[in-house]
């Protein structure tokens, strides 16, 4: 069966203050217990905030390493998840759970690629 990854990708600038909800943690963690009683999570995890991140580039045959905050960027990769699923409709399906275990005022986007494989 294929992998999928999911990037989450959220506006840190506009994120809420407090973070998640603990409403928004128990119906996430109800979900994620889900998915992975059904077999399809392989791992997810959220990501610290990109002022502890670094970005190394390769541009024009030279390295740069830049230490975040990246200010230029709107919306950072916040968390991801791997799942293995019988297709891109059900690693999509799962997405979209996840999305709307969020309440309104969360902007967050995802991102659902297949994993190659070989």
């Amino acid at each position: 069966m294929p992998r999928f990854l999911t990037m989450i990708r959220v506006d840190e600038k506009n994120a809420p203050a407090e973070g998640p909800s603990p409403e928004l943690q128990e119906r996430m963690g109800k979900l994620l217990e889900e998915i992975t009683k059904a077999g399809v999570m392989l791992e997810t995890a959220g990501l610290t905030p990109s002022s502890e991140g670094t970005r190394v580039t390769w541009s024009g045959g030279r390295l740069s390493v830049t230490d975040g905050p990246f200010t230029e960027s709107k919306e950072v990769i916040g968390g991801y998840s791997i799942t293995q699923c019988k297709d891109k409709a059900e690693a999509v399906e799962w997405t979209r759970r996840f999305l709307q275990t969020h309440e309104e005022h969360w902007n967050i986007t995802a991102e659902v690629r297949e994993i190659a494989e070989g």
